[in-house]
């Protein structure tokens, strides 16, 4: 069995931003030679996600608009962690959206349904951060 690790890194010019990074996983799959096996992709941060759905501008609004309902990043001092720093909405963002997914590899490809792509979410930007490529297969 193959095995292949890869760290992707990312700094966002935004606190808060949707990247698709699917190009960068198949680019990795291509490298590592695996045809059969599973591949993992993860936000080694804890205000970082990585997610899977439809690449579309609408739907990134809508899910920011829906996280910030869910976890606003203000005012600031409506959370008890935010006595020395201040993202806790980007830690319960992070806990809302996951923090990996696992695709399976067939044929060499991500064995993806339709419209489905990899993303990752900052919640927290402004600073590099790693997300991990694990990759085990023949």
């Amino acid at each position: 069995m193959k095995s292949y690790r890869k760290e992707l890194w990312f700094k966002t010019p935004s606190r808060r931003a949707f990247i698709n990074i699917t190009q960068k996983v198949n680019e990795c799959l291509a490298e590592s030679g695996v045809s059969e096996g599973l591949l993992l992709v993860n936000a080694m941060h804890i205000t970082a996600s990585v997610f899977i759905n439809d690449d579309e501008s609408g739907l990134h609004h809508d899910m920011d608009v829906w996280l910030d309902r869910l976890a606003p990043e203000k005012p600031y001092s409506q959370y008890r962690h935010n006595t020395c720093e201040d993202n806790a909405d980007a830690h319960l963002k992070r806990s809302i959206m996951g923090r990996e997914v696992v695709v399976a590899i067939t044929g060499g490809k991500l064995d993806f349904g339709t419209w489905e792509q990899i993303f990752y979410a900052e919640f927290d930007g402004k600073r590099r951060k790693k997300v991990l490529v694990k990759i085990i297969g023949e």
